[in-house]
């Protein structure tokens, strides 16, 4: 009976990628290690550094499904005019996303340039706004796909003709994301940041059947989030974090915190751990490295929901490599880090 229930549950999958109406966004648990995905004006927000570039790999439901969803992340961003504008400067960024989904090989590739304009309100708050704009392609392979009339009764049988005829396997479209960023650091030890975005601005038209554009568009998705970076002592740098996402009619809502201890003296070398709770769904424990500025982290979904039935609560494994610098050019005359630091 649980074999029916999963071949069930993947057929549903299926048939909601290609009929559903408001398609939900690719997402990673370590959102705050992808940035310029939560919000554009992140571009350049690196209280810490003058630039950054990170990668990020996520495998889910490679417990249950024979070919597990797969999604790559790169990122790359700096502070640009910093000795040009005064008590601001401009933030450019760009991200390339590829995830391939399923036995149907749903394979998406989103390419968005990002920019950011920062600037400082006196001495202890910053205030940004950013957009960007991106071109996005999905394709599928429907041979590889199964439908309710190939079921015989006790198999999904891909020799028995389906009426299911796709229009096109394959779509592109542009889009465009806007947001805003605020931060607040009284203290050289606190450090507050709240943010707002909303993705998909224009409502791109996205699908693989013949609809109604006013039914096959993308929805905007809302994206709300507040940190803090808080110095405890010499040794330790905790980051508590709230992250809330709505789109169409799903929501999703992450708290928890992650933390680094200073092995070294000099912060050169951090040991880093987090746990998260994505509610309803999954708890997140989070283990990580840094050394020189570049740190590894990985996480793993533990499922907490109904799904653990199936997958015996393992959920996706998650990596991110992130490598911070400075400017030479910038070394004598940048302001002093806006965050809490080793």
């Amino acid at each position: 009976m649980k074999k029916l229930k999963y071949i069930f549950l993947l057929f549903t999958y299926h048939s909601f990628l290609l009929t559903c109406i408001h398609a939900q966004d690719l997402h990673f648990s370590q959102f705050f290690n992808n940035p310029l995905l939560t919000n554009p004006a992140n571009t350049g927000f690196i209280p810490d550094a003058d630039y950054r570039v990170s990668a990020s790999y996520r495998n889910q439901y490679s417990s249950i499904m024979a070919v597990p969803y797969k999604t790559i992340s790169i990122y790359g961003d700096a502070q640009v005019f910093r000795d040009k504008l005064e008590n601001g400067w401009l933030g450019l960024g760009g991200v390339i996303l590829r995830d391939v989904a399923g036995s149907g090989s749903l394979t998406s590739t989103k390419v968005y340039a990002s920019v950011a304009y920062h600037q400082l309100l006196g001495n202890s708050s910053l205030l940004t706004a950013g957009f960007n704009i991106g071109w996005a392609n999905k394709r599928i392979d429907q041979s590889k796909l199964k439908f309710p009339d190939q079921f015989d009764g006790k198999f999904f049988d891909s020799n028995i003709p389906t009426g299911v005829i796709l229009s096109k396997n394959n779509v592109s479209y542009f889009d465009v994301q806007a947001g805003m960023n605020y931060a607040y650091f009284p203290s050289e030890n606190i450090y507050i940041n709240a943010g707002y975005s909303i993705q998909h601005v224009n409502k791109p038209l996205e699908s693989f059947i013949d609809a109604a554009a006013d039914t096959a568009r993308i929805a905007m998705r809302h994206i709300g989030f507040l940190n803090a970076i808080l110095k405890v002592n010499d040794n330790i740098i905790i980051n508590p974090n709230v992250y809330y996402t709505t789109q169409a009619k799903a929501s999703e809502v992450v708290i928890g915190m992650n933390g680094a201890y200073n092995l070294s003296g000099d912060g050169e070398k951090q040991l880093i751990g987090g746990l998260y709770y994505r509610l309803g769904d999954a708890v997140v424990p989070m283990i990580g490295f840094e050394l020189k500025n570049v740190r590894f982290t990985f996480s793993y979904d533990v499922t907490t929901s109904s799904l653990h039935n199936f997958n015996g609560y393992r959920g996706a494994s998650e990596f991110n490599v992130l490598k911070k610098g400075f400017y030479n050019e910038y070394a004598g005359n940048r302001r002093e880090t806006l965050c809490p630091s080793f």
